[in-house]
């Protein structure tokens, strides 16, 4: 099984786990970047005018991506990746996976979080893309030490 592991970083956080994921499954790394990278200002969740919380407000908000499509077709099996702000995937995450097709794909969700867990998190991506075929989900605060499928 060929596998993908997608992440989206804005930290770096999650970066460091996408890269240990990678080294454990033997999966190719992929970076999921904004077209306009994320400042720290934008990323202050307590300011009412930030980036982040004016997309997390806007339901139909997807940031453009860097890279407007991935050649998803020789893999099995995509693990994305992603901070948990405001109690779910950022908006970016959206775009990536509206951009991309995940037909005939398995999917696994990994996070980074400061307090948030990630199971309602995979119920809202369930019911957001119903057609994804989702067979996992993993908070990875902790070290990685083996495939989280």
């Amino acid at each position: 099984m060929k596998k993908l592991i997608a992440y989206f970083s804005a930290t770096g956080t999650t970066k460091k786990k996408a890269e240990r994921l990678a080294k454990i499954t033997g999966g190719d790394l992929y970076e999921i970047m904004p077209e306009k990278p994320y400042t720290s200002g934008d990323l202050n969740w307590q300011d009412k005018k930030s980036r982040t919380t004016l997309e997390y407000k806007d339901k139909d908000c997807r940031p453009e991506l860097k890279e407007k499509h991935k050649d998803l077709s020789g893999y099995d099996v995509i693990y994305i990746g992603f901070p948990v702000w405001w109690y779910t995937y950022p908006k970016i995450i959206n775009s990536f996976i509206e951009a991309n097709d995940f037909k005939g794909k398995k999917t696994v969700l990994f996070c980074t979080s400061g307090g948030t867990g990630i199971e309602k998190i995979a119920e809202q991506m369930k019911k957001e893309y119903p057609d994804i075929d989702l067979i996992g989900s993993e908070l990875v605060n902790g070290p990685i030490l083996k495939d989280i499928i």
